[in-house]
């Protein structure tokens, strides 16, 4: 037997650097597996793998090439799609197309990379982004983008996926990027491209199942799933159990793949709860460290969907965490959603909205740290108070969040304008690292629903799973609201979902008081620092916030943010409210400026007190104290 190849990954279609292609597979199921040519060179033709240890099929193809379709032929019966395809340009179910990822033309070789200290993530949907719904009309938005001050494109799942559309969380083929929106070189372009503008580029991954309809891995090893486990979306996958350790290989390669070979900036784990590992070493841990060696001194960030809000997972792994960069705070979500629409139903209800809850989770991370949370009848979450802000992603909308609220609306079509101005203030100029959802920073009036495109029967049964998630929601499950759920099937859903980008201009108010929060958190010294202790803050009313960000030598900044209506304070028994020694208050910034819709900022201080305006928020800085004259 031949010694294998020397191989940037253990599994997949390579082309070597002397030419030709080598294929290997894990199917340890069968004795025999022969790769399909079925274009190129010496096309169609069946050519027998080499059996190897512990279930491994390998063969070298001198005449093989880029661009090359294929099978995997499993002992001398069906043919499937390679585990590792690097497209699938017929989608899950057609054959594989081998790729040169080396071709590309790469302009980055000095581009340092992201940590997730001073970013602002912006989520991303490439179908519904653009009209066009692809790579190419995605890229030529990247200018606008940085200019908004948007530092970091968070990218929903590209890996390929059935059907014409979707959100891309029942993705199938883990390595090839959804021909949907693009051959892999348009995705490469579009990274490229963002490193030009300064911006990183992170991808949400799934790796606590994978999709019903084009999911293969069962053909070549059973071991990829496991019972042990019971998993909200079907089969858990196999990280501990007999035969975990290729299945444990394949996904480590996954998450190695894409920085290694699309130039990636990090990654974002969904629903970590349903990654299931009781292995010496997390397989979250794993992914962890994978990505920093596969990055190779380039700057990473790995971000995590914990809905039990696990803060261990944000820890270093030197101090037994598992090595993560962030945490998505659903908690400042559900808080903030509340103070903003007043409904307090399903998981919302153990929300006040508050001016203390916003306090409290600014300065110490989650809401909940291990106290009972009457939804869920247990407590929830673990101690926080010792990580960073910058720690903490604080989101008010994502892709969840809008598809639940029935008719996926955003939230300027649930609040008031005022309120929301003042909460995005709150947003954009906190401790954490902020993220907005496509078209919020223009106040978008498209919509986000829920779609996906399946055949009849599995679509029937995603619509009818849809339908009773929303249940838990005491107003959407009124047989009126019922009427009104749309189809995740319709096409007509899908396209209504998609952003009209000219509403930048329609929507300025909205979209220059994002620019200009973002310009003042990037260019203030004062509100653009992360550290922990750096702000403290006050309840003024129960709707009315006071936070104040220490500078050096007294160069303080103060934020208001009232959300309720115009409060009075005659006299003011709060410290934080005092300016620095022989200075006073002077007037940065203001929710409530004309050119974002407002009707303009009194002076808060005088004779009689304050008079902070209502649904307004205020930004303050410190200017020295008039001398009085004297006749």
């Amino acid at each position: 037997m031949n010694a294998m190849p020397l191989r940037r990954f253990p599994v997949g279609a390579e082309i070597l650097p002397d030419g030709g292609v080598h294929f290997r597979l894990w199917a340890p199921r069968h004795s025999s597996v022969a790769v399909v040519l079925e274009s190129g060179p010496g096309a169609p033709r069946d050519i027998p793998m080499e059996p190897q240890a512990d279930g491994y099929h390998a063969v070298l193809v001198p005449q093989a090439c880029a661009g090359l379709r294929y099978r995997f032929r499993l002992g001398g019966q069906d043919t499937f799609p390679d585990p590792v395809s690097r497209f699938q340009p017929d989608g899950p179910h057609g054959p594989s197309q081998v790729v040169d990822p080396a071709a590309f033309p790469w302009r980055d070789a000095l581009w340092p990379g992201v940590g997730i200290e001073g970013q602002v993530i912006y989520e991303m949907h490439i179908g519904t982004f653009t009209q066009e719904g692809d790579w190419d009309a995605a890229r030529r938005e990247l200018a606008e983008l940085a200019a908004c001050g948007v530092t970091v494109i968070e990218l929903m799942p590209v890996a390929d996926f059935p059907g014409r559309f979707g959100w891309g969380y029942d993705g199938v083929g883990l390595f090839a990027p959804v021909a949907l929106y693009g051959e892999p070189d348009d995705m490469r372009r579009f990274v490229d491209e963002a490193h030009a503008r300064g911006l990183g580029v992170i991808l949400d991954v799934v790796y606590n199942h994978l999709g019903p309809s084009g999911n293969y891995l069962g053909q070549f090893s059973e071991a990829y799933f496991t019972d042990k486990y019971a998993n909200e979306w079907g089969q858990a996958l196999n990280f501990d159990g007999p035969h975990s350790g290729p299945v444990r290989e394949f996904f480590l390669a996954n998450a190695a793949f894409w920085i290694a070979e699309h130039h990636l900036d990090g990654l974002r784990l969904d629903a970590t709860q349903q990654i299931f590992d009781d292995s010496p070493e997390y397989i979250v841990t794993a992914i962890a460290r994978q990505v920093r060696q596969a990055a190779g001194g380039r700057k990473t960030i790995l971000v995590a969907e914990n809905e039990p809000q696990d803060a261990n997972l944000a820890r270093p792994a030197a101090d037994g965490g598992n090595g993560l960069d962030g945490l998505w705070n659903d908690d400042f979500h559900h808080a903030a959603t509340v103070a903003l629409t007043g409904r307090r139903e399903a998981y919302y209800s153990d929300y006040a909205g508050t001016a203390q809850e916003l306090l409290s989770m600014l300065k110490y991370g989650y809401l909940y740290q291990g106290q009972h949370y009457g939804w869920q009848k247990q407590r929830r979450g673990t101690p926080c108070l010792d990580l960073p802000p910058a720690r903490f992603v604080l989101y008010l909308q994502n892709h969840d969040q809008i598809a639940n609220s029935g008719r996926g609306e955003r939230l300027a079509f649930l609040t008031c304008p005022g309120r929301l101005r003042a909460m995005t203030a709150l947003l954009l100029l906190a401790p954490g690292t902020p993220m907005l959802f496509q078209g919020q920073e223009f106040g978008a009036s498209a919509p986000f629903h829920f779609f996906s495109d399946h055949e009849p029967e599995l679509a029937g049964l995603v619509r009818k799973g849809r339908a009773m998630f929303l249940r838990q929601f005491p107003s959407l499950a009124t047989r009126e609201m019922r009427a009104y759920a749309p189809d995740p099937g319709d096409p007509a859903v899908f396209a209504r979902c998609k952003l009209d980008l000219r509403e930048r201009l329609s929507h300025r108010p909205i979209y220059d008081l994002h620019k200009d929060l973002l310009r003042l958190r990037r260019d203030d010294a004062v509100f653009g620092v992360q550290k922990r202790g750096g702000l403290d803050g006050s309840a003024l009313a129960e709707d009315c916030l006071l936070l104040r960000f220490f500078g050096q030598g007294g160069d303080d900044r103060l934020l208001l943010v009232n959300l309720g209506r115009d409060l009075r304070l005659t006299s003011v028994p709060e410290p934080l409210l005092a300016p620095p020694a022989g200075q006073a208050w002077r007037l940065l910034w203001s929710s409530e400026n004309p050119r974002y819709g407002g009707t303009g900022t009194p002076p808060l201080e005088g004779k009689d007190g304050w008079r902070i305006p209502g649904q307004t928020a205020v930004a303050l800085g410190p200017v020295p104290k008039e001398k009085p004259s004297h006749a």
